[in-house]
């Protein structure tokens, strides 16, 4: 009965992961847009709505991967990835919510003298480089069962860090990583 509900619990976090990287697509998608559309969107900032409802809804199941070496080290660090988005689409959410661009840039020019927030939140967050090494070290856990996933992943990882240059980086990457995680988690069924 309980390993019943583990696998149902199991089932549930894969596909709110999976939910929540179609989100986080779409937010990259809408931000393809430029930065004006961003700004004009209302009544919210949809953008970097669903890239913050992406990234916490990896939560669940990043917290639940099995317990090897590679959760060990990829789950602390895509959590730290989630909290610099997290932090990120706040920042974004105040400079959507200033009506000119002379607000947003004091704004700017404010928390850019901040290292404890520029840092993390507007350096680390919108690379998502540190969140996009956490994930691929997690999907590591799979590498005998899932390789074609681990190896999409490994190429959206180059594509998202400009190692391979490509137009839409950014779309085409996490395009790559929901197919990764898809096969991934197909394969593991």
């Amino acid at each position: 009965m309980i390993e019943h509900c583990n696998d149902k619990r199991s089932i549930a976090y894969k596909v709110l992961f999976l939910i929540g990287l179609v989100f986080f697509l779409i937010g990259q998608l809408i931000l393809t847009k430029g930065n004006d559309f961003v700004y004009e969107q209302v009544p919210i900032d949809f953008a970097h709505w669903f890239l913050l409802l992406g990234v916490v809804f990896l939560i669940p199941q990043t917290v639940s991967y099995p317990t090897k070496i590679f959760s060990l080290i990829g789950i602390p660090i895509t959590l730290i990835g989630i909290v610099c988005i997290i932090g990120m689409c706040v920042l974004d959410f105040i400079w959507w919510s200033f009506p000119t661009t002379e607000m947003r840039n004091e704004f700017t020019n404010h928390i850019s003298q901040v290292p404890s927030i520029w840092k993390p939140f507007m350096t680390i967050g919108p690379s998502s480089k540190v969140f996009n090494v956490g994930l691929l070290i997690v999907s590591l856990n799979y590498l005998k069962q899932a390789k074609v996933g681990i190896i999409i992943l490994l190429i959206a990882n180059l594509i998202l860090w400009h190692v391979i240059p490509l137009p839409f980086r950014l779309v085409i990457g996490y395009a790559l990583t929901l197919i990764g995680f898809s096969i991934i988690f197909l394969r593991n069924k």
